[in-house]
């Protein structure tokens, strides 16, 4: 049954997962692409405009046009390190913290929401299996 296969509820639950995070945070002004910046921000900080790219699944091109924007934002802010005039590392403002501890409260709050009705043993074992899943999709990037 399609509706049931792997691709479709994948899809059906990014989207909708998606649909409800961005409902929560739409007071705060943020834009697609922006809450997965900020929350890997939170506990990486510091990290390289690549290594953010490889992290969120954005590219390169199109992570430049969200940090133009979070930076005009006050979220952000580029900084060269070790005098490496071509590396810009990206660090959260105060602003943008604040802003990365709301994301991570929603996604916290979402997650309770999802995972309601579903019993500890349940949730963790489902974990598991998509961390293999992920594991099986991405080794060969």
């Amino acid at each position: 049954m399609y509706e049931s296969s792997y691709h479709y509820l994948l899809m059906s639950s990014h989207l909708g997962f998606q649909k409800k995070v961005m409902a929560v945070l739409k007071p705060l002004g943020l834009s697609n692409g922006q809450p997965k910046v900020l929350d890997h921000l939170r506990y990486h900080n510091g990290a390289s405009q690549k290594d953010i790219a490889h992290a969120c699944h954005i590219e390169p091109a199109s992570l430049t046009s969200i940090l133009n924007r979070m930076e005009k934002q006050h979220m952000i802010e580029r900084k060269n390190l070790n005098g490496n005039r071509r590396s810009f590392h990206i660090f959260l403002t105060d602003y943008g913290m604040e802003l990365s501890e709301s994301i991570e409260k929603a996604f916290l709050t979402l997650e309770d929401e999802i995972f309601s009705e579903i019993s500890d043993t349940e949730k963790e074992q489902f974990l598991k299996t998509f961390e293999k899943l992920y594991k099986n999709i991405t080794k060969e990037e």
